[in-house]
């Protein structure tokens, strides 16, 4: 199973929360009272994001955090590479050289490159912008002959 470690899933928290109240700076005692998170974890993810460039730092006593760019111009795969490392779902997907020893005689492994492709381009496809926010309602269409109409949910299966 692949997962998201606690620390990135509230490192996506703390910025979803900074972009939605872009008035930073923010004090990282400020952001873990925000998030009822640990103090001591917010700071270890927020001196990782602004070393990976998405937040910058200010000093002094009108100091803190603020996003680096604007929300719709950090992806979710950025995030996640900056709190996590490199995107991988294999060891042999990973960029790293010789990361896998059975790569001279795999059959899969070309497969599992394609499938790390997808899954990166998904997250790079997912803005902070968006993540900051509940998602829109789907509503689904038919093309009937060429008219659209609405989908009604059913209870069937």
């Amino acid at each position: 199973m692949m997962r998201i470690t606690r620390e990135t899933d509230y490192g996506i928290v703390l910025m979803a929360f900074m972009a939605r109240n872009n008035k930073g700076p923010y004090s990282a005692a400020d952001l873990a009272r925000q998030g009822k998170l640990p103090l001591p974890m917010v700071s270890k993810i927020l001196k990782a994001l602004t070393k990976a460039g998405l937040l910058v730092s200010q000093r002094g006593a009108q100091g803190g955090y603020s996003l680096a760019r604007a929300p719709q111009d950090i992806s979710a795969a950025a995030i996640i590479s900056a709190l996590e490392g490199p995107i991988a779902i294999t060891e042999c997907s990973s960029a790293a050289p010789n990361a896998c020893l059975h790569e001279g005689h795999c059959t899969v492994s070309s497969h599992w490159n394609r499938i790390n492709r997808a899954v990166r381009e998904a997250l790079e496809g997912i803005s902070l912008l968006e993540m900051s926010y509940p998602p829109a309602p789907q509503v689904g269409l038919v093309n009937l002959r060429g008219l659209l109409r609405p989908i009604e949910p059913t209870n069937r299966l």
